[in-house]
């Protein structure tokens, strides 16, 4: 069985996320990535930011960890570096005092979120590797050593297709700053990105792998030695076409109906779900974005109040789980969740009822894996008997959750 390490199981329970994407971009109308245009740090003024606003606002609608892009593709630093004069340093912001990373970092504390910090490896300046390996390790260095304990760190492999990165030296310096870090995608990952920015998990979405999807401008895929445990997260925009905020795209927003459908491809998928919010010119997170973020969290804990029974109900024969209910009782939602300690062993699975008062089963859902989450949703149904019936197993399994709900 692959080496499953604490740390993963332990990012599996976070399930819900929220990505921040601002920088020296988001008061640059209409730039993206890799145009080349200039974006003097003199624009950057976020005069309002409060990073207890972003936190407070995703925590409430359900999430258990926030990353914020450090620095992106164009090079500007969150954080006074002393190894670029591209930083917040160089802004008229706090008068050059401020530090995007550590009001961020300080309010995560604050709120009891797990905290991620993203930081784009693609190379700009020098085009001798060995330097710029120096500059990247030296940047690193300051955001894992400075800023107390980072939980997460999200490389993100766009533009780095053609660079040659000394990776033995890179992750050595990881791992020793903080030993406990999961590390995104690349080099050493313990978490794999799914291969869209869509928010959807393919189905089957088993957690042991052998190749990695590595970029958004490459369908080539990574071999690795061999096959290792790697949970999956899905990222995804809550705004239809921008990382960073925009005026031009408001009426792009998600509804709490496309919002919910990415939660069930995801985390009903067995992977996490990571939502991007951009924070505005003024350093706040626009009001319709965090009502629509709201109405998602608020939506998502509806479905989810209304459990009917448990795996305390469950009755065991062979790789049968039957649960008798009083009486006959809508229901439309089964969550099935495997011990990951011993293996994601389940390979197909069936759910079954039974009508009432009597007749044969009737096969409601079919599914291939489980792992830390499977969400079963099908259209409503009574019934006093629910049987699920693991077809394929690749090991003995242990279930470590059967639930079922009815949600309106």
């Amino acid at each position: 069985m692959a080496q499953i390490k604490k740390e993963q199981l332990d990012f599996l329970d976070w399930e819900l996320g929220a990505f921040f994407h601002f920088g020296i971009r988001t008061f640059y109308e209409g730039h993206k990535d890799w145009d080349m245009q200039e974006m003097s740090p003199d624009k950057f003024q976020p005069d309002q930011l409060d990073c207890k606003q972003w936190i407070s606002t995703v925590k409430q609608a359900g999430a258990k960890y926030a990353i914020l892009v450090c620095k992106h593709h164009d090079g500007f630093a969150n954080w006074p570096s002393a190894y670029t004069d591209y930083s917040v340093k160089n802004t008229p912001w706090k008068n050059g005092n401020g530090d995007v990373v550590k009001e961020f970092t300080d309010a995560c504390r604050k709120y009891g979120l797990k905290i991620g910090l993203y930081y784009s490896p693609a190379q700009f300046g020098s085009d001798k590797a060995t330097d710029y390996d120096d500059y990247f390790i030296n940047q690193i260095s300051e955001l894992l050593g400075n800023y107390g304990q980072i939980d997460y760190l999200w490389f993100d492999g766009c533009g780095s297709e053609n660079h040659q990165y000394d990776t033995t030296r890179i992750v050595s310096v990881i791992r020793s700053l903080q030993p406990n870090i999961l590390i995104f995608n690349m080099w050493d990952p313990d978490v794999r990105w799914i291969g869209n920015e869509a928010g959807l998990a393919p189905m089957p979405n088993f957690n042991l792998v052998d190749s990695l999807d590595f970029s958004v401008l490459t369908k080539d895929k990574r071999a690795m030695n061999t096959s290792r445990f790697l949970p999956a997260e899905c990222d995804c925009r809550i705004r239809r076409d921008n990382w960073f905020y925009s005026d031009l795209d408001i009426e792009t927003i998600k509804s709490t109906d496309e919002l919910m459908g990415l939660y069930y491809y995801s985390v009903g998928r067995g992977a996490n779900l990571l939502i991007n919010i951009a924070p505005d010119r003024r350093g706040l997170l626009p009001e319709a974005d965090c009502k629509a973020l709201l109405e998602f969290g608020e939506a998502l804990r509806h479905t989810f109040e209304n459990k009917l029974a448990d795996m305390s109900l469950a009755k065991r024969t062979d790789n049968a789980y039957s649960i008798t209910l009083e009486s006959p009782t809508l229901l439309n939602h089964l969550v099935l969740s495997e011990d990951l300690n011993l293996g994601e062993n389940i390979t197909e699975f069936s759910v079954y009822i039974t009508p009432y008062p009597y007749g044969r089963q009737i096969l409601v859902y079919k599914g291939c894996s489980v792992g830390h989450k499977h969400i079963c949703r099908f259209p409503s149904v009574s019934t006093c008997q629910i049987d699920v019936v693991i077809d394929q197993e690749s090991a003995p399994h242990k279930l470590t959750d059967l639930s079922i709900y009815y949600a309106k």
